[in-house]
């Protein structure tokens, strides 16, 4: 599975944005994906994850409330919908495929990686 970001940009303090991942291969829809993201200086930290359905979404704390995961598998791409932006959520945010069905927030587990996608956020 190949899988690219796309959607960042500079955007002010209380802004939205809605990232996209698009994915490449048949077997996008049996795969739990992830977003993650990597702030200057920082380890690069979980977000959000979503299941192979759709049914089962799990979130960092920090972002509860306030993003939003989903996914088309007919379109092979999974979102994550940003809202009520703050300044430290400031990152390059990457997208991810897990080898497996379940949704998990281990970063260890996913198998697949693209490009990020840069998020900048003004106050």
């Amino acid at each position: 599975v190949q899988v690219q970001a796309s959607g960042g940009g500079l955007v002010r303090d209380g802004g939205s944005l809605r990232l996209s991942c698009a994915a490449a291969g048949r077997t996008f829809s049996v795969y739990a994906m992830g977003w993650f993201r990597q702030a200057p200086g920082k380890e690069r930290e979980f977000v959000a994850t979503i299941n192979w359905s759709g049914g089962t979404t799990y979130y960092t704390d920090s972002v509860k409330g306030r993003f939003t995961i989903s996914r088309d598998n007919a379109k092979n791409t999974v979102y994550l919908q940003m809202n009520s932006l703050k300044a430290e959520d400031t990152a390059v945010y990457y997208c991810a495929a897990t080898g497996s069905s379940y949704a998990t927030t281990v970063r260890a587990n996913y198998d697949y990686w693209g490009q990020g996608t840069l998020v900048t956020v003004s106050s």
